[in-house]
């Protein structure tokens, strides 16, 4: 079943339990817009609040660009701040995504540059069809890539990144791969085909476990091992104790399809 819904900037499309979040402006290569950073925000906020939507798919409008970034034409206002304000739009987007339990997947159909980074690197896992490049090249403009490194540094080596950060020079797919920024890569024929094969392997699989497991994750990626190993140990006799744990037991031993009730 689909439900979607348009907005000038973002399209949003429920296709079971996946929400797609498109962005809408193939014209500006799908630079950001308030718009889209508010809408993405929003639908990864909503998300968190129901059970039905069991994974998140982030992608852009045709085959060139999957987001290019900020949108720097004249009069769009890019890199103008109000510093009376503590916290930007975008740097909310990815504390948004950062502390979601729904799992994200990006769907990179094009180039994927300075501030598209970010969108695509809080997502948890990425499909790229192989004619597109990611880069960070913002100090080609005077600028840094500041609020995207929050997400980057979690995938890749300090050395992948140092070069991508401080030469601006874009890495192609294949290389996207060998260095752990994507989990595929496949000919932008088999783009969707890949994506809805790894919507499949998610949403099939217990919401209950997925949902905690994501933030035992992120919690413990930051912990010592003893606080890690203490954390993780108490999680999993909660865990062992829900619906869904006692259903994945039980079908196990019948021999049946689990019928998971995300409880």
């Amino acid at each position: 079943m689909s439900d979607a819904a348009t907005d000038a900037d973002l399209l949003t499309e429920r296709r079971g339990h996946a929400l797609w979040l498109t962005i809408n402006r193939e014209e500006r290569r799908n630079a950001m817009s308030p718009a889209v950073v508010a809408g993405i925000r929003a639908a990864i906020e909503q998300a968190e609040e129901g059970r039905d939507i069991r994974v998140i798919v982030i992608t852009g409008t045709g085959s060139k660009a999957f987001c290019a970034g900020a949108d720097l034409a004249k009069g769009s206002g890019s890199f103008q701040y109000d510093p009376s304000i503590p916290h930007l739009a975008y740097a909310d987007l990815l504390r948004a995504a950062w502390k979601s339990s729904v799992p994200l997947i990006a769907r990179v159909n094009g180039h994927c540059m300075a501030g598209g980074m970010g969108l695509f690197a809080m997502c948890d896992m990425a499909v790229a069809a192989d004619h597109v490049t990611f880069g960070l090249p913002e100090v080609k403009i005077g600028v840094f890539p500041a609020q995207v490194l929050s997400v980057l540094q979690h995938l890749i080596g300090p050395r992948h990144l140092a070069e991508m950060c401080l030469t601006g020079e874009p890495v192609d797919a294949a290389r996207a791969e060998r260095i752990g920024l994507v989990n595929y890569v496949v000919p932008g024929t088999e783009l969707d085909a890949k994506t809805d094969w790894l919507i499949e392997r998610v949403a099939g699989k217990s919401p209950t476990a997925i949902r905690r497991g994501k933030v035992m994750m992120r919690a413990a990626a930051d912990m010592t091992f003893e606080q890690a190993i203490s954390f993780l140990e108490s999680q999993i006799m909660i865990l062992a104790l829900t619906e869904d744990a006692k259903e994945g037991r039980a079908s196990f031993i019948e021999k049946r399809a689990p019928n998971w009730t995300g409880r």
